[in-house]
């Protein structure tokens, strides 16, 4: 892990990969509540975090922070997505994962999914659980609209869209629950942390 300051109130942390980020994401975030740490709000990405409003103290006392445990796979809010798994890319999917569509399907739903980071669209939430191996690429051309609840893969994240927009992410499903509400005291149904397996409907 590497600390550095970028302005004047925020500290960069750098990770090595996506379980790093998680654990000290995990670690943080209970070290604010516990009152150790004082920073205002913590942006987990793929391999950074970013923690912005912090005190002068701040990086001085995470350098002196053992590495955090693992996240169990308990840990964090369960959320589950009733998903139509009618993708236009699921038989794309199935085969660059040399298996049938209805195995690829059953891959996704016994995947536990959690999610690392948001970004892209309001509601965006890039989610891990993937192996290498079934990564896939993106599409050549992205599309120039993807309708609201579409299920993505791109690498080895799943995505949903909370919103019609362009995206070039291979599609395998869709969900009718609402990614992302301003009316809601959560605007964000998908937050860092939170764990999520998909429901086939």
């Amino acid at each position: 892990m590497r600390v550095r300051p970028v302005g004047g109130s925020a500290l960069l942390i750098e990770c090595r990969d996506g379980d790093e980020v998680e654990a000290w994401r995990a670690d943080l975030w209970r070290r604010r509540e516990a009152g150790e740490l004082r920073f205002a709000e913590i942006v987990p990405g793929a391999t950074t975090i970013l923690l912005d409003g912090v005190i002068s103290s701040t990086a001085s006392m995470l350098a002196e922070l053992p590495p955090p445990p693992a996240v169990s796979a308990e840990e964090g809010p369960q959320i589950e997505i009733p998903t139509t798994f009618d993708g236009e890319d699921l038989a794309d999917v199935a085969s660059r994962w040399n298996v049938s569509p209805s195995a690829a399907v059953r891959r996704l739903t016994s995947t536990p999914f959690r999610v690392a980071f948001c970004g892209f669209a309001p509601g965006f939430a890039y989610m891990r659980g993937l192996p290498e191996e079934w990564s896939v690429p993106r599409l050549a051309a992205p599309r120039p609209r993807v309708p609201a609840g579409s299920v993505g893969l791109a690498g080895n994240y799943l995505g949903i869209y909370p919103s019609p927009s362009p995206g070039g992410w291979r599609l395998v499903g869709r969900t009718d629950l609402k990614l992302f509400d301003v009316r809601r005291e959560q605007p964000a149904l998908l937050t860092p942390g939170a764990r999520v397996r998909l429901a086939p409907t």
